[in-house]
């Protein structure tokens, strides 16, 4: 005898199918006009401080010994002129097309200098969020379950350091320590000079692009150059990300539940790891986040400090020369980087976190 589902049954769990798909379609609708939303922002925030900056782009292009002839066709030929609303849809537009201007600094397109640019600060920042992670969580960890001890003091002197020693001056001890006087690491730039150009850039990523490439010379090589500033940056992550990691352990450490699965005799390590470490996945997920986006944007002196060619080094060139568009692209993707983070972090949030799918 089999059973068949009533029409009623049936047309209730379609009438829930179809809910649940209008739902995920809503929230799916809601987040990109968000997303949209903030990016616009952004582009109206960088537009305009393109225009209350003391920096004339004009004079940049045709020099300040130029005639008033001279000045005003160049006015006119970058749109100047124009009012400022028309101006501003003017930017939008190139912006959507990929048009970023020419950079006065290299001569090239903008677009063209980002994309070379960016995968370096990308690779340096992406290997030092993961020493950040690596070590950062497990000493957080660690300090909150030794409250008050030795451990946890060295824990924290160590977080105090990674928050008040400037990131220049870590950098220049580094290399005379680590390069001048040891020798363990190679020196600043990104690459030996005579590795330069071997390997076609396809990701722009150094490590990826050797690897697939079958060139381990190379790739050990760029490790070797790579591993003296991502470390110095995955430390003032770690200093984050255990301060963080310690504050919020202590906060699950306290409650009745950790204190109820102990004097049932479950297990330290369960207790820690299970019951303490798990509710705070979603937090750290945040402060992950934000610290990954911070690195990608904060690198400025540590790429100074090692001559590498990223685009905080980019940034600071553009901003010496009054280099405008270059200025504005590279503050567009910095900006659009925090976007990105900051939408992924919110994304996982709500599928770590039931409750907030609600």
């Amino acid at each position: 005898m089999s059973f068949e589902p009533s029409e009623s049954a049936t047309d209730a769990r379609e009438g829930l199918l179809t809910s649940q798909l209008l739902g995920s379609a809503a929230a799916v609708l809601r987040f990109c006009i968000v997303t949209a939303a903030t990016f616009l922002g952004l582009l109206a925030i960088t537009f305009f401080i393109g225009r209350v900056v003391p920096i004339d782009p004009v004079l940049a292009v045709v020099g300040d010994r130029a005639s008033n002839e001279v000045y005003e066709a160049a006015r006119q030929a970058m749109g100047l002129d124009r009012p400022l609303i028309i101006q501003f849809f003017s930017y939008v537009g190139d912006v959507f097309t990929g048009n970023l201007g020419m950079s006065i600094s290299t001569g090239r397109p903008v677009a063209e200098d980002l994309a070379r640019f960016f995968p370096a600060t990308l690779e340096m920042a992406t290997i030092g969020i993961l020493i950040g992670v690596l070590l950062g969580v497990p000493m957080g960890v660690l300090a909150a379950t030794r409250q008050g001890s030795w451990i946890d003091q060295l824990i924290r002197v160590l977080g105090l350091l990674g928050y008040s020693v400037p990131a220049f001056w870590l950098g220049l001890v580094g290399l005379a320590v680590f390069y001048a006087g040891l020798g363990w690491v190679a020196g600043p730039g990104r690459i030996d000079i005579f590795y330069d150009g071997i390997v076609d850039p396809v990701t722009g990523l150094y490590l990826i692009d050797s690897l697939v490439a079958g060139e381990w010379d190379i790739f050990w090589n760029a490790l070797d150059h790579l591993m003296l500033p991502a470390s110095i940056l995955g430390f003032f992550s770690l200093a984050y990300i255990a301060r963080m990691t310690r504050s919020f352990m202590l906060d699950q450490l306290g409650h009745e539940y950790v204190t109820t699965a102990r004097v049932k005799g479950v297990p330290e390590r369960r207790v820690i790891w299970r019951h303490a470490f798990y509710p705070i996945r979603i937090q750290l997920i945040t402060v992950i986040g934000l610290s990954y986006a911070a690195l990608l944007e904060g690198s400025v002196m540590i790429e100074t400090v090692f001559s590498w060619p990223g685009i905080g080094n980019y940034l600071t060139n553009a901003l010496l020369n009054a280099d405008m568009n270059a200025v504005l692209g590279a503050t567009l993707v910095i900006g659009a980087v925090f976007i990105l983070i900051n939408k992924i972090s919110d994304v996982l949030y709500r599928i770590l976190d039931p409750r907030a799918r609600k």
